[in-house]
C-alpha cells in the first residue's frame, strides 16, 4: 500500500495539473469573449477527440515498460521508451493532418460559419501541441512505471503556472506583446507542452539515476511498435467509448433543453475534478501490476490490483459523501445561489450531484480495474467490457430512462450510473478471471519444468 500511494501520489497531481491547463484555457477563452468562447469551445471539443485516443494509444508505453523493469530487462524498458517516442510522433502529425483539415467540414456539421472560424483559429496552433504533448505522455509512463514520478509532478505544476501566465500576459498585452486572441492561446498551449516534453527528457538524460536506460531516438523497431499498437489501440478505443458515453449524454441533454443542458455541464464539471483522483491512481495501479506482473509474481500482481480498488473505492465514496450532503456549496462554487436567474439550474444541478453519490463508487472501480488488467498486458478485455457496458447499457439506458420514460434529465443520469455500474463489475470480475487463469497457467508450467 505504501509503494502503492508513492506513485499515485505525484501521479494525482500531475492529472490535476493538466485539468487545471485545460481549465486555464477555458478561462482565458471567456476573458475573450462570447464568440471566442464558442469557437474555442468547438476547437477544444475537436482536439479532445483526437488527444484522447492517442494518449490511449501512448499509455501503452507505460504499462509495458513496468512489466519489461519487472522482469529486470533495461534494454527492453529502453527500446519501449524509444519506439514509444516514435509512436508519439507518429500520431501526433497524423492528428494533426486531421485537425487542420477539418476547416471545410465544420460547417456542414451544422456549425455557425463565425464559430468554424474561431475555431480554426485555435485549432491550427493547437494541433502543434499534440507532438510535445504525446512524448510527454510517453516519458512520464517510462519514468512512473520505473518508480520515479516526481519529475513529471514537479514539470506538470510548472507547465501549468507558466501556460496561464503567458496566456494572461498575451491577452492583456503586457510588456507590449501582440494581443493574439484564440490563436494566442492555442500557440501558448503549444509553447508549453513542448517545453514539457523538452524539459522531461533533458532531466532523464542528465539525472543519475536513469544511467540504465540512455536516452535517444535511434531508429524505429517493428516489433516494438507492434507490441504498443496491440495493447495500446484497445486503451485508445476504451478511452474513445467511454468519452463517447458522455457525449452522448450530452446531446441528450441538449435535446431535452438549455436548463437541463447547463445543470448537466455544471454537475459534470464537479464529476470530472473527483475523477481525477481514480484516473491518476489508475495508472500507479497498472504500473505496480505491471511490475509483479513482469517479475513473474501473480499473487502480488493481484494484490496490487485489489489494494488499487479498495483505496479508489474508499476515496470514492468520500467523493459521494460530499455531494450528498453538500451539493448547494458545491454548486455555489460555479453559479451565484442568490441570483434568480440560476435558481432552477440549481435545483436540476443539486438534484443530479445526488445521482452523482451513487454512481461514484463505480466510477472509480471500473477506472482503476481497467488499469489492473492493462498492467496484465491486457487491452481487448477491457476494450470488450468497456463497450458492452458503455454501449450496451448504459447508452440505451440514458435514451430509454430520459425519453421513453420520461424521466428527463434525471433518466440521462441514471442510465450513466447504470452503465458505469455494470462496466465496473465486469472489469472488476475481468481482473480477478484474468490473473486466476494466468496464475494456473504458472502453476501447468511449474509442475511441468519439476516433472
Amino acid at each position: 500500500m505504501r509503494a502503492l500511494l508513492r506513485l499515485a501520489g505525484p501521479l494525482i497531481s500531475a492529472q490535476l495539473a493538466h485539468a487545471l491547463m485545460i481549465f486555464t484555457d477555458t478561462l482565458m477563452m471567456a476573458m475573450l469573449g462570447p464568440k471566442e468562447l464558442a469557437g474555442g469551445a468547438l476547437g477544444a471539443t475537436c482536439y479532445f477527440i483526437f488527444s484522447i485516443f492517442c494518449s490511449g494509444v501512448i499509455a501503452a508505453v507505460g504499462s509495458l515498460v513496468a512489466i519489461r523493469h519487472g522482469a529486470d530487462d533495461p534494454a527492453g524498458v529502453t527500446r519501449l521508451l524509444h519506439n514509444g517516442l516514435w509512436l508519439a510522433l507518429l500520431l501526433a502529425g497524423i492528428s494533426a493532418l486531421g485537425l487542420n483539415g477539418l476547416a471545410p467540414l465544420l460547417p456542414y456539421l451544422g456549425q455557425a460559419p463565425d464559430a468554424a472560424s474561431q475555431a480554426m483559429a485555435f485549432l491550427q496552433p493547437l494541433s502543434l501541441a499534440l507532438p510535445g504533448y504525446l512524448a510527454f505522455m510517453a516519458l512520464r509512463g517510462f519514468t512512473s512505471a520505473i518508480g520515479h514520478p516526481g519529475p513529471v509532478m514537479a514539470i506538470s505544476i510548472i507547465g501549468t503556472v507558466t501556460n496561464f501566465t503567458i496566456n494572461y500576459a498575451l491577452i492583456q498585452g503586457w510588456f507590449g506583446l501582440p494581443q493574439l486572441g484564440l490563436r494566442g492561446i492555442g500557440m501558448t498551449t503549444a509553447l508549453v507542452s513542448t517545453a514539457m516534453a523538452l524539459a522531461l527528457a533533458l532531466y532523464i538524460r542528465v539525472a543519475p539515476i536513469y544511467r540504465r536506460y540512455p536516452l535517444h531516438l535511434g531508429r524505429p523497431q517493428r516489433a516494438e511498435i507492434r507490441a504498443l499498437l496491440r495493447l495500446g489501440l484497445p486503451i485508445g478505443g476504451t478511452y474513445a467509448a467511454e468519452q463517447g458515453l458522455f457525449t452522448f449524454a450530452t446531446l441528450c441533454m441538449g435535446a431535452l433543453g438549455s436548463v437541463p443542458l447547463a445543470a448537466h455541464q455544471i454537475a459534470m464539471q464537479t464529476v470530472a475534478l473527483a475523477f481525477i483522483v481514480p484516473q491518476g491512481l489508475s495508472y500507479a495501479v497498472t504500473f505496480r501490476v505491471g511490475l509483479h506482473y513482469g517479475a513473474g509474481r501473480l499473487a502480488m500482481s493481484r494484490l496490487s490490483g485489489h489494494l488499487g480498488m479498495l483505496l479508489g473505492a474508499g476515496l470514492m465514496l468520500l467523493f459521494a459523501l460530499l455531494f450528498w450532503l453538500l451539493p448547494e456549496w458545491i454548486i455555489g462554487l460555479f453559479l451565484d445561489r442568490h441570483d434568480p436567474a440560476f435558481a432552477e439550474i440549481i435545483t436540476l444541478a443539486v438534484s443530479l450531484l445526488a445521482i452523482a453519490a451513487w454512481f461514484e463508487l463505480f466510477d472509480g472501480l471500473q477506472s482503476i480495474a481497467m488499469g489492473a488488467i492493462r498492467g496484465l498486458n491486457d487491452g481487448r478485455l477491457t476494450l470488450v467490457l468497456g463497450l458492452s457496458g458503455y454501449w450496451c447499457v448504459g447508452a440505451p439506458l440514458v435514451w430509454l430512462l430520459a425519453f421513453a420514460l420520461g424521466w428527463g434529465a434525471h433518466g440521462v443520469w441514471w442510465g450513466l450510473a447504470a452503465g458505469l455500474a455494470v462496466t465496473a463489475t465486469g472489469l472488476v470480475l475481468g481482473f480477478r478471471w484474468k490473473t486466476t487463469r494466468l496464475q494456473r497457467s504458472q502453476d501447468i508450467e511449474d509442475k511441468a519444468c519439476l516433472a
